[in-house]
């Protein structure tokens, strides 16, 4: 959401663990991290708290040290356990008059309860969003006791995600584990009186004139009692150069504590540098409020679905993708900035670019690394299979919208995250459905008008007979969880909705089928061969990137569902190597080889630009071998080059790798100089 620096800070120093907190990025610079030991004890009984176990004087010889942030599911002692469990620790400090003093929670599965110095803060409901309480009046000079309580028990029909209602045996609770606890970074911040609690960046270009428009909107918090609108300014920086620029400001509305403020610029063509998969230029942006700094990054990039296309900045793209549950040995739910690199690394390289990466918000680090690295993600709150009668019920609806908004206010900057869904596989074909999809799109649209909209539906594949059979209908484009008789299935959604591109939120088949791991290489190879032929379907996102643990019906007796193109360890499936290479957006193949005097032979490739699927303009790509880097020539979709290497000594093979404008290896081939066959990776 922000960067923050404050210009007055409250100079404190709290022990942490330094290790623990190395590997967990809080974007607030100036944050002070409550990472390291705490203290933890299970409350099977939910006596904590008429128990007095916030209190100071609570006696903890029957408590554990743990390491926050902490997954308490990942623990042998707990694996199995769902209800409340509790942490604390204390902390020093010292009050300065004039400040505020925030709690951060970037999130904390799932109900969680808040005490300092034997007083209660408050509460929160979800699991994985941020959110925090002012702390100021709570805290007191010398020693602090912070207290915590955290409930996991999400088997429940109120909650979100939660059980259905619906009767069923074996259908308690989503299809990943209800991992709970503080599982990801708590953090005070220290504020003036009035402060930036939220900066919206929206950058808009003119693709005709090369030109963008800039518009911040900047909520302001003031917690005197004097009226007070501070004044605002703006600076905008890229590749490290600030920006000059002139703004206009409106005046602001106003409720309660809160205000907010919009202003308006226009960049010049020399300065608009265009955000995309693999030229993602970002930007830096400081808003200046009084005395309080923030710091956020955009992104200028178009997003447009027309005539069953999807577009970035004008130009039709079609990427494949993949789902990633947060899930790994020993960690659980926990998403430390190396698993982060690590597996949306293995997934850029694997071609999956175009994502509804799992049913919940992740860590903002996340979104980071698509922002840096290029990927188009669609981000989805809530809506695991809820049933009619649940959709209907206004306090679930009212926790989605709060879930919703947590999440949309966290990411909306991020240029990564291309649109926002309402929900997963729910009955989409049913009044409560349709209400539902309608309602919170709606409301979605007046957080954020600036994103597109959709929903995974799979009611599509019973074939509904006309569009408004189906809450399609109220989307930007359609998502459909498909999973086989894929060309009969998606010719008809077209058929429905000519019009809306087709994203496939998932598809894709099991490890421990009855082909095995064969299995999932032949399935793959057959949809492809099917998408290939359909010219709206713009996106493809395989179930799942990883294996992951469960207590859902058609779990393994070990636990796994072992759908991943990657082990739940990360090893690498056959699938990663066959995914790789049909998901690369370009092919080589040789056309002949030369040989030549002293040893210095030629090898003529043809590089293609694939033209169906993924299909997308290739530009500043490079050829790697063992002993050179060439650039490609740009190519947009089916267009052709050849390329001629010179190639030294009597080698009877040859890899070469195709590297994208960012680095990433995507497509490793193996070329048989001996003849005019060729192998590949596989």
């Amino acid at each position: 959401m922000r960067f923050k620096k404050n210009i007055a800070f409250l100079s404190v120093v709290l022990q942490f663990a330094t290790a623990s907190f190395a590997q967990y990025t809080i974007r607030d610079p100036k944050a002070i991290p409550l990472h390291g030991e705490w203290v933890f004890a299970m409350d099977p009984n939910d006596v904590g708290e008429t128990g007095n176990w916030y209190r100071e004087d609570a006696p903890l010889n029957r408590w554990n040290k743990v390491t926050v942030p902490h997954c308490f599911s990942v623990d042998p002692r707990y694996q199995f356990y769902t209800g409340t469990a509790w942490y604390r620790r204390t902390f020093p400090w010292q009050p300065t008059t004039g400040k505020r003093v925030l709690l951060h929670f970037d999130a904390a599965y799932y109900e969680t309860g808040v005490w300092i110095n034997n007083r209660k803060v408050g509460t929160h409901e979800g699991g994985y969003t941020p959110f925090h309480f002012d702390v100021t009046d709570f805290l007191k000079a010398g020693t602090n006791t912070i207290a915590i309580s955290v409930n996991n028990n999400t088997w429940r029909t109120g909650t979100i995600p939660g059980a259905k209602d619906n009767n069923q045996p074996n259908d308690p609770f989503p299809g990943w584990i209800n991992y709970g606890g503080l599982i990801r970074p708590v953090y005070f911040t220290v504020e003036p009186d009035v402060y930036v609690e939220n900066v919206k960046v929206e950058a808009t270009p003119d693709l005709q004139k090369g030109t963008a428009t800039l518009k911040i909107k900047t909520r302001i918090r003031n917690t005197t009692a004097q009226a007070n609108a501070p004044k605002i300014t703006f600076r905008v920086e890229q590749g490290g150069k600030t920006i000059p620029l002139n703004w206009k400001q409106q005046p602001g509305s106003s409720a309660n504590q809160i205000v907010v403020l919009e202003a308006e610029t226009a960049l010049k063509a020399t300065d608009v540098k265009l955000w995309s998969i693999d030229q993602p230029t970002l930007y830096d942006v400081q808003v200046m409020a009084g005395t309080d700094t923030v710091r956020t990054h955009f992104g200028i990039r178009k997003v447009e679905v027309r005539n069953a296309q999807l577009l970035l900045n004008g130009q039709p793209i079609k990427v494949a993708g993949g789902n990633r549950v947060v899930d790994y040995p020993a960690l659980g739910s926990l998403e430390p900035d190396w698993l982060i690199e690590k597996d949306l690394r293995l997934m850029k390289e694997a071609g999956m670019e175009l994502q509804r990466l799992t049913h919940y918000t992740p860590s903002e680090t996340v979104y980071d690394w698509a922002d840096r690295n290029g990927m188009l993600i669609i981000t989805e709150a809530g809506n695991w299979q809820l049933t009619p009668r649940q959709m209907d019920n206004d306090t679930i609806r009212t926790k989605f919208r709060q879930q919703f908004r947590e999440m949309a206010e966290r990411d909306w900057n991020h240029p990564s995250v291309i649109a926002y869904s309402v929900g997963n596989e729910y009955l989409s074909e049913q009044p409560a459905g349709q209400r539902w999809t309608k309602d919170m799109i709606a409301y979605a649209r007046e957080l954020d008008p600036t994103r597109l909209y959709t929903f995974a539906s799979m009611r599509l594949n019973i074939m509904p007979k006309k569009p408004e059979d189906e809450a399609s209908q109220y989307c930007d484009f359609i998502s459909t969880n498909t999973y086989g008789n894929h060309a009969a299935i998606l010719k008809h959604i077209h058929a429905l909705y000519p019009d809306k591109p087709i994203f496939i939120s998932e598809y894709g088949t099991r490890a421990d089928g009855s082909n095995g791991e064969a299995g999932q290489v032949s399935h793959l190879e057959k949809f492809l061969s099917d998408v290939r032929q359909l010219p709206y379907v713009v996106g493809a996102s395989w179930w799942s990137y990883n294996d992951y643990l469960s207590r859902h019906d058609g779990t393994n007796p070990d636990g796994t569902r072992p759908w991943g193109l990657v082990r739940h360890d990360r090893s690498k499936r056959p699938l990663y190597a066959t995914h790789q290479t049909g998901m690369a957006p370009v092919t080589v193949e040789k056309i002949s080889w030369t040989p030549g005097a002293e040893g210095v032979h030629q090898l003529r490739l043809r590089i293609t630009a694939r033209p169906d699927f993924p299909a997308y303009a290739i530009k500043q790509y490079r050829l790697k071998t063992g002993h050179s880097t060439q650039t490609i020539p740009d190519l947009q979709p089916g267009q052709t080059t050849e390329i001629i290497l010179p190639i030294r000594g009597f080698d009877k093979t040859m890899t070469v790798e195709v590297l994208k404008p960012t680095g990433f290896s995507i497509l490793t081939q193996t070329i048989d100089l001996t003849n005019d066959t060729r192998t590949s990776n596989r």
